[in-house]
């Protein structure tokens, strides 16, 4: 593996070198670029300074759509883990997120990136996201951020990944969608996009089942999605979003190395025992506005509500979440060109977050639904205000550079209406994170880039509330131990765009980036016991390299792949031994020098795709995804060991046109073709249950996905 990511490396020089001695052999052409928005701004991709990666519509057409892992796999640094074959996916950028799965409310969500749907916040204000909203079939674009983009937008250093469902063609259409597959799943969908004088109206309504290949794994899914565009002068554009959902799912628990040898398709007794699932309904209604003043100024502005009403089975308690997560953002841009040869770029803005609610603990019933004593009834807030500043220079169209910060003020209340001695308490954390980059184009298709970024990542709700494991910690409802996790990122890198070459060269254009990084962080929070509570590592230090290349054949014949490479440290690091083992009280565990938990040293995905002459776009693909192996624990004893899983799918790239009116879609895909037996996913420093530790989430085995689409 490590030879063939070197080999790579050595390629991309050489074919720059092949390209600048033999003009005849390629020829550069100039064509609209992708633009992203980043630095919240539209801007191309060749000129923002920071590791950027965008997934086109085209490439989400023939996904099952259920969890992120179905296409972030295919993009390099990101690490996404499927926990049970749903919605409730491990997602790791650059180590950040690496704790954001295991028990202690954690399922169904992740920490320390900040994921957005059209721009509004799926990310709550503490760096907690959950995935009930979330649906690939009715993205149109996805952006990647795997830079440390704290300076611009906050809490979340490990990165950004936003979602688009606003549809990029501008042809009304009626679409009907039925996909079939393995263990039960089925989803029906329904999509439009309606024309108006001065906008456009899209909308999606999702029913999705899944009974699940593990005891105790079922979920169901009901998603409605819906937006309105409509440029209300030749200035101004307003954006309406309104989206809900119904999402149930059950957990299955992790297993030891036993139980997951012996059979990996049964559930952890004690979750099935217990019922342990989640029950989240919440919608939400976002409005956007751009006024543009001139063409130098612009205002943009945006409003979200996000009610939720959350029920959980969990560790023996059952739980109502009552909530309600608001907030927006106020931007000023002003682009302004002193010259044909000097540009400059200035963006202020602010953004705002709240979250309030009670939550309410009940016993289990015999049935393990809400029994009828109330042992808790809680309030759990959040904020988060911060304010940035950025501007951008560029010279000759060659030079750019970006210099900027933002500071950031995160609060925390909770308070308990029922345990005496529990009043108010709140805690505070604050931090300006700077960044600065430089981005040079060596043509119109390839630039060079270099940044530093400070990042800031706080502690989630259930991380500043601690356990009372040993009945020290009594007084407190927020951990007056936890700090934020703080971070400083340098990177330099090289994006290719497109070359395309000469007819007579076997290979018709090129696309690569390559990224190498270095990150060091303070206060990593780490989780124990399934993440029942959590200690912060003194010093953590993190090196990679990320490569991605797209190919273009002669014969109709494709290759994309990703390649990752970690080193992954921790630097001081000592753990007071009295909370995991109370016969080693007063003594410490020294984890300077081990890895850290959670984070292999290589992962990698390679695509092959064929679409054959004469038969109307259908294709042909294969796919091998490959995550190295790591270890699960801070002692670096419990090793998950490595995998690859290769899939296969055929289809169709675009519609089969039937008639003027009706179109029609569909691919087959298979998944795990070899039917290996692998660790999707793990508990970080898990329970030890009898002398065994109990961490091992097991991979779905062979199976398929059958989906047509109806387009009228």
């Amino acid at each position: 593996m490590k030879k063939l990511f070197i080999l790579l490396l050595i390629s991309v020089p050489v074919i720059q070198a092949q390209q600048k001695g033999e003009q005849k052999d390629t020829l550069e052409v100039k064509m609209k670029q992708i633009t992203v928005t980043a630095t919240r701004y539209a801007e191309q991709v060749l000129e923002i300074p920071y590791a950027v990666s965008v997934i086109q519509g085209n490439k989400l057409k023939n996904l099952r759509g259920y969890g992120l892992d179905e296409i972030l796999n295919t993009v390099p640094g990101v690490l996404v883990q499927n926990r049970a074959g749903n919605q409730d996916v491990r997602l790791v950028i650059r180590g950040f997120g690496a704790r954001g799965a295991g028990d202690r409310s954690n399922s169904g969500t992740s920490r320390g990136i900040r994921v957005m749907i059209d721009g509004i916040p799926e990310t709550e204000p503490d760096g907690r996201t959950s995935f009930d909203q979330i649906d690939l079939s009715i993205a149109d674009k996805i952006e990647i951020i795997r830079s440390n983009a704290s300076a611009v937008w906050g809490n979340g250093a490990g990165g950004v990944v936003n979602l688009s469902t606003v549809p990029e063609s501008s042809e009304a259409y009626l679409s009907f969608r039925s996909s079939a597959g393995s263990y039960g799943y089925n989803d029906i969908q329904l999509s439009s996009l309606n024309n108006f004088k001065n906008g456009k109206m899209f909308s999606s309504l999702s029913n999705t089942n899944f009974e699940g290949w593990r005891d105790h794994s079922s979920s169901y899914r009901t998603l409605f999605n819906t937006g309105f565009l409509s440029n209300l002068d030749d200035l101004t554009r307003l954006g309406v979003f309104i989206s809900g959902t119904s999402n149930m799912f059950h957990i299955p628990g992790p297993l030891t190395q036993k139980q997951f040898d012996a059979d990996p398709s049964r559930s952890n007794p004690v979750y099935e025992q217990r019922d342990e699932r989640r029950f989240n309904r919440l919608g939400k209604i976002g409005v956007t506005l751009n006024r543009e003043f001139d063409e130098t100024n612009s205002v943009s502005g945006m409003l979200f509500l996000n009610p939720k009403y959350l029920q959980r089975s969990e560790r023996g308690t059952f739980r109502d979440f009552t909530r309600y997560h608001t907030g927006g953002n106020l931007i000023y841009a002003n682009h302004s060109s002193f010259s044909r040869e000097l540009k400059n770029k200035l963006v202020v803005g602010t953004d705002f977050a709240y979250q309030d609610g009670a939550i309410l603990f009940y016993n289990l019933s015999p049935t393990n639904g809400r029994g009828n004593e109330l042992k808790d009834n809680k309030r759990e807030g959040a904020e988060n205000f911060g304010a940035f500043l950025q501007n951008e220079i560029l010279i000759k169209d060659k030079f750019s550079f970006i210099a900027g910060a933002r500071y950031d003020n995160i609060k925390y209340y909770s308070e308990s209406f029922i345990s005496s001695g529990y009043g108010l308490q709140t805690k505070t954390f604050e931090r300006v994170t700077p960044k600065a980059g430089i981005t040079y184009h060596l043509s119109d298709s390839h630039s060079l880039y270099a940044n530093y970024g400070g990042g800031i990542e706080v502690p989630a709700g259930n991380e500043t509330d601690p356990a009372g494991t040993y009945g020290q910690d009594q007084i407190y409802l927020i951990n007056p131990l936890l700090e934020p996790i703080i971070s400083n990122t340098f990177e330099i890198g090289t994006k290719q765009f497109k070359t395309d070459f000469a007819e007579d060269n076997f290979i018709k254009s090129l696309s690569y980036e390559l990224a190498l990084y270095y990150i060091s962080v303070k206060n990593d929070i780490v989780p124990y016991r399934g993440g029942r509570f959590y200690f912060t590592a003194g010093k953590t230090e993190r090196k990679g390299a990320e490569f991605a290349a797209s190919l273009q054949f002669r014969n109709n014949l494709s290759l994309i792949c990703s390649f990752t490479l970690t080193d992954n440290k921790y630097k001081e690091y000592l753990v007071d031994s009295v909370h995991y083992d109370l016969k080693k009280a007063g003594r410490y565990a020294d984890y300077g020098g081990n890895k850290v938990a959670g984070i292999p040293d290589y992962f990698y995905n390679i695509g092959l795709t064929y679409l054959p002459e004469g038969l109307g776009g259908a294709f042909i693909s294969l796919n091998l995804n490959s995550i190295g192996k790591y270890f699960c624990d801070d002692a670096n004893t419990l090793e998950v060991n490595s995998f690859r899983v290769l899939s296969g799918t055929i289809g169709m790239s675009k519609p089969v046109v039937l008639t003027n009116k009706l179109k029609i879609r569909g691919f087959l895909t298979v998944n795990n073709l070899f039917d290996s037996k692998y660790a999707s996913s793990t508990f970080i420093n898990p329970d030890i249950v009898n002398g065994d530790p109990v961490f091992l989430e097991p991979g779905m085995p062979r199976n398929f996905v059958l989906s047509v689409s109806i387009i009228y």
